[in-house]
């Protein structure tokens, strides 16, 4: 049985084929069950089966002024799976879309005054982050890709800053020992990175008139750490 499980939030199914094979890759595990969360309600007994789960990045936005049914049950389902993890349940790392969820979860302020464009950007560790099993071993600084609209405001009451920079003051924390949250993307390697980027080059995560010009920075970049974070984060809850 497979110790780890990504669950999907993405609508577009070429993206999150790509984004569970990144994922893969990134763990260093040669299975990765699959959680598709707008086609299958989550069950918490299955979910508790598992060791270490990551959620992938998705367009929605907590702070969207109108929602589907489906992002409503998405949003809904990632609270009862961080809930797990708070509990120490399962052992838990999100990302892009879910931190923004988890966020408001804990009373946090999510806005969009500190967006990133789809780039590869620095971020600094804090003094939790150099002490964290998973973060401290990349401090203390790391590359990582980017790409979002909106961010926490602060960091929300009973979590810890593990990561920063100028542009997005929160780019990740933890809640208790076993709940991970990051507003960058820590899977994908350029490559993987450029290839997402065709799925998304109308939706406002950069110029699509720049859109090769953006791609080839991006492939361009020197990105190991983020998949680092998460070969750590699978060795410490899932080996």
């Amino acid at each position: 049985m497979a110790s780890l499980l990504y669950v999907c939030v993405r609508p577009e199914i070429g993206a999150a084929d790509a984004e569970h094979a990144s994922f893969r890759r990134a763990l260093g595990a040669d299975v990765v069950d699959r959680l598709d969360l707008l086609d299958e309600r989550l069950d918490l007994d299955r979910l508790e089966r598992y060791r270490g789960v990551v959620v992938g990045g998705s367009p929605f936005n907590v702070s969207d002024p109108s929602k589907s049914s489906a992002q409503l049950r998405v949003e809904a389902d990632l609270e009862r799976i961080a809930g797990a993890a708070i509990d120490a349940r399962i052992a838990a790392f999100f990302t892009c879309f879910s931190i923004g969820v988890l966020t408001r979860m804990l009373g946090g302020e999510v806005a969009n005054d500190t967006p990133e464009s789809a780039s590869a950007t620095v971020i600094e560790t804090t003094a939790e982050g150099d002490a964290d099993p998973v973060f401290g071993p990349s401090a203390p600084a790391l590359t990582v890709f980017t790409a979002h609209k909106e961010s926490a405001v602060a960091v929300p009451d009973g979590a810890v800053l593990l990561a920063t920079n100028e542009v997005c003051p929160v780019q990740a924390y933890r809640v208790g020992t076993h709940l991970y949250a990051a507003q960058f993307h820590p899977e994908p390697t350029p490559r993987d990175f450029a290839d997402r980027m065709t799925f998304y080059r109308t939706t406002g995560y950069f110029d699509p008139e720049e859109f090769d010009l953006v791609q080839g920075q991006v492939l361009s970049a020197s990105v190991t750490e983020g998949a680092a974070l998460l070969r750590r984060f699978a060795e410490q809850f899932a080996a």
